[in-house]
């Protein structure tokens, strides 16, 4: 009798054990977030961290349309220059106040003006923001903007509570998603409590969400493998096979809307006092030095989608004309003696990873060949963040998760006063350009003006593209209810994990 009660013990304590470790939601992430403020923010892992800790005034699906969700439903005037967007009831911020026009209007105001702000070039269309009752924001715009849905989609639609702006919402978020803020531990981890007045918090199903960065592809998936964490983003290309054959384990993946290119340093303080700055011949000719293909089949194992553009394949922006296969470091080596150099010495700064290692790598022989002696500066990637906007780079790695409009994808890293253009290249064409493709709605007339700025940056060359962005995510067999979104955020509504 004495041992069958110590079973029945021991079991339950075994099923307690069970019961407690499914409230706790783990994601390996490759990267640490930056600052987390939506206003301020830069990072793509920042963005899956937001995905459950702050709601935007509306989504997208899986298949790329735009959705509700702080915002029940929206209109644009017939003229284009009003946007109306009627808010949902019984929503409300982490401090318990309400979700209402007024707060909202805040948050836009505060993301169009704030001095930092990297959202003022999303929201440059904007010229004020109404709020005529509490249900009710009224956008009035300076021109149509194709965009600006889609741009209110990610972090310039997110909304902090209005009370804390000026209590540093970036160390301490006091948000609006399903799960709220509980602690932060800098290059350790990111803990989030479930928020139990969320609109919609029937839907999601754990107690708390634990985001670990694990900047090693390796250690990243033996954490997935041992238990140790329940979903990771960028599974390395040649990791996959190992998950497939997994049983334990699954492999999520999903074609990516974003891409990884290189920054060149163009008028942004004393280091852009070089030849790639000077001389768009020298940008051409390192442009012309890379081979996408390699890079793709080396590193990517075939999944690395070579690059020219930064529209990818599934966009309507995308200009086919433009691609290419292979490299040419004969022609390279030209342009190199037309401009007055026969090598060219710069240092390449890029966030410390192994894929980006590997990829930046292979970049530096390809360079080597065509003329170039490239160092290589690996940065832990918070720090790399600080650098790229501060003009301490020569060549910076630039990555972009993607947006669902073509403009997402450009508009903040090309014109002049494009709050991520770090290189700070600037042309007065190219602004004209990226403003009347944001301008109108026909699909055939913003292709043609975005055809024309892709012709443009062949010329100057400010920024060279590298490769498309697969999101290749890694599961537990037991995590029910997991759908890669294109935009590579991890949502955790209808997730579960199953219980044996």
């Amino acid at each position: 009798m004495r041992s069958l009660c110590l079973a029945l013990v021991a079991a339950g304590l075994f099923a307690s054990t069970a019961a407690t470790a499914q409230t706790t939601m783990r994601i390996g992430l490759q990267d640490d977030p930056d600052v987390l403020d939506p206003v301020r923010a830069r990072t793509f892992v920042g963005r899956i961290v937001f995905a459950s800790l702050c709601d935007k005034l509306v989504d997208i699906s899986p298949d790329l349309k735009i959705v509700p969700q702080l915002a029940e439903s929206w209109k644009t005037s017939d003229d284009g220059l009003t946007l109306t967007f009627t808010l949902r009831n019984g929503a409300f911020y982490h401090d318990g106040t309400p979700i209402d026009a007024a707060s909202v209007k805040a948050n836009l105001d505060r993301a169009m003006t704030l001095p930092d702000s990297n959202r003022k070039s999303e929201l440059v269309s904007v010229a004020s923001v109404e709020a005529p009752d509490a249900r009710t924001v009224v956008l009035r715009l300076k021109q149509r903007d194709a965009s600006l849905l889609s741009q209110l989609s990610d972090r310039a639609g997110m909304m902090l509570s209005p009370a804390t702006f000026d209590k540093e919402p970036g160390r301490n978020p006091v948000c609006s998603g399903p799960y709220r803020f509980k602690e932060r531990v800098q290059n350790d981890r990111i803990v989030l409590d479930r928020f139990d007045k969320y609109w919609d918090k029937d839907n999601y199903h754990f107690d708390q969400v634990v985001f670990t960065p694990m900047p090693d592809t390796t250690v990243r998936l033996n954490n997935l493998r041992s238990g140790g964490l329940d979903i990771v983003e960028r599974i390395a290309p040649s990791d996959t096979q190992a998950v497939k054959s997994d049983t334990n384990l699954r492999l999520a993946p999903v074609t990516g809307l974003g891409y990884q290119a290189i920054s060149i340093n163009i008028a942004n303080g004393a280091r852009a006092n070089n030849p790639l700055a000077k001389d768009k011949r020298v940008r051409q000719a390192l442009d012309l030095a890379i081979d996408r293909d390699v890079i793709n089949q080396v590193v990517g194992e075939g999944m690395f989608q070579p690059a020219y553009q930064p529209f990818p394949p599934a966009s309507f922006a995308y200009d086919k004309s433009i691609e290419r296969t292979g490299r040419d470091p004969k022609k390279a080596q030209e342009l190199l003696n037309q401009a007055g150099y026969d090598r060219v010495k710069f240092e390449l700064t890029f966030g410390n990873n192994t894929t980006m290692q590997q990829v930046f790598e292979l970049v530096q022989a390809m360079g080597a060949e065509a003329g170039f002696d490239i160092s290589l500066k690996p940065l832990e990637f918070a720090s790399l963040q600080s650098a790229l906007p501060q003009g301490d780079f020569e060549v910076g790695q630039t990555g972009w998760s993607g947006r669902v409009d073509p403009s997402g994808n450009i508009y903040q890293y090309i014109t002049c006063k494009g709050s991520l253009n770090d290189g700070k290249y600037c042309d007065a064409q190219m602004d004209k350009l990226m403003d009347d493709a944001r301008s109108v709605a026909d699909e055939a007339k913003r292709r043609e003006l975005y055809a024309q700025a892709m012709q443009k940056m062949q010329e100057d060359d400010p920024r060279i593209y590298l490769f498309y962005l697969p999101w290749i995510f890694g599961t537990q067999a037991k995590v029910q209810g997991f759908i890669p979104y294109p935009d590579g955020l991890i949502r955790l509504k209808n997730v579960k994990i199953a219980t044996k």
